[in-house]
């Protein structure tokens, strides 16, 4: 299957060509400044945890594919474990029937619009 031409690195004056949004350099600072801005201090500890990430590399074994590609009849290698049911609403941390393999696209779009609905109707 041929694969889409490369685009210019969405940061600033980047000249980089890229398959994804950002370069290889400007991915790990806009993750950077994503984790040191963004993201609240438990969170942060969470999600850089062994044990999450150990969990997160199982699960990612377990479910290859991006299963809201897969629902859409798309197949995509998945990058992301993702929790179901936000913990923040309820949901476990360590489950993995809380767990679903995402492509970065779809887990971009799922907090996105997680996002943009207001706090109080979360």
């Amino acid at each position: 299957m041929p694969r889409k031409p490369k685009k210019p690195c969405a940061y600033t004056n980047c000249p980089e060509l890229t398959e994804g949004m950002y370069c290889d350099k400007h991915k790990r600072q806009v993750n950077k400044d994503y984790n040191m801005y963004k993201r609240d201090e438990g969170s942060k500890r969470f999600y850089n945890s062994k044990a999450w990430r150990k969990l997160a590399a199982i699960q990612i074994k377990r479910e290859p594919l991006c299963a809201e590609c897969l629902k859409a009849g798309r197949i995509t290698p998945a990058q992301i474990a993702d929790h179901i049911y936000p913990i923040r609403e309820g949901g476990q941390k360590y489950d993995l029937e809380n767990l679903q393999s995402l492509c970065r696209a779809c887990h971009n779009k799922k907090h996105k619009k997680a996002c943009l609905v207001p706090q109080s109707r979360r």
